[in-house]
C-alpha cells in the first residue's frame, strides 16, 4: 500500500511538470541544430494566398481540441499545429517545439506582422505558447479551452501575454 501511494504521488508529480511546461519543448541544443528545409515564405507568390491556406487550415481544424503532445484531429497542441500548418500547408518543416520554434527566423515588430509569421506568448512561469499571424491582429492557434481556433491579438489575456513575433 505505501508502494501503491509513493507511485501515484510521482506520477502526479510528472503530470503536474508536463502540464507547467506548455506546449513542449527539447533539449537546448537539439533547437539550436534544427534547419529550415524549405523556401522561406516571402517566397510565396502573393500575401492572400498565404491568408487562404490559413484560413482553409482554420476551417479544417476548427474546433479539434487540445491535447498536450498531440498532433492529430484527435487532440493537438499549439506547437504541433503550427508544425502540422507549416509543413501541408506552407511547404515549410519546422521544428516541433514552442521553444525551438521560437529561435528560429527573424524576430520582428509587432507591427510588422505579416501573414505566416509566428507570434510567440509567455503564458505560465516557465510556459510558452505559439500562433499564426493571419491578417488585421488575428492569429490561428490552439486554445486550451476552444481547441483550433482564432483569436484578436487586442484580446485583453493575449495583449497582456504577448511576448515576441518571428519571421521565418
Amino acid at each position: 500500500m505505501q508502494y501503491a501511494k509513493k507511485v501515484y504521488v510521482f506520477l502526479i508529480c510528472v503530470l503536474c511538470s508536463i502540464l507547467a511546461a506548455g506546449c513542449g519543448s527539447l533539449p537546448v541544443n537539439k533547437a539550436n541544430n534544427y534547419q529550415l528545409q524549405s523556401t522561406p515564405l516571402e517566397k510565396y507568390p502573393t500575401k492572400k494566398a498565404i491568408i487562404h491556406k490559413l484560413y482553409y487550415q482554420h476551417k479544417k481544424w476548427e474546433g479539434v481540441r487540445y491535447q498536450l503532445g498531440g498532433l492529430s484531429k484527435k487532440g493537438i497542441d499549439c506547437s504541433g499545429f503550427v508544425h502540422l500548418t507549416y509543413k501541408s500547408k506552407l511547404g515549410m518543416y519546422l521544428p516541433r517545439t514552442t521553444r525551438q520554434q521560437s529561435r528560429l527566423g527573424k524576430e520582428i515588430y509587432r507591427h510588422e506582422l505579416k501573414a505566416g509569421d509566428l507570434v510567440f506568448f509567455r503564458t505560465g512561469p516557465t510556459s510558452k505558447h505559439v500562433g499564426i499571424y493571419i491578417e488585421k491582429n488575428k492569429f490561428l492557434h490552439v486554445s486550451q479551452k476552444k481547441g483550433v481556433t482564432i483569436s484578436l491579438l487586442d484580446n485583453v489575456y493575449w495583449k497582456a501575454k504577448y511576448w515576441k513575433s518571428v519571421r521565418v
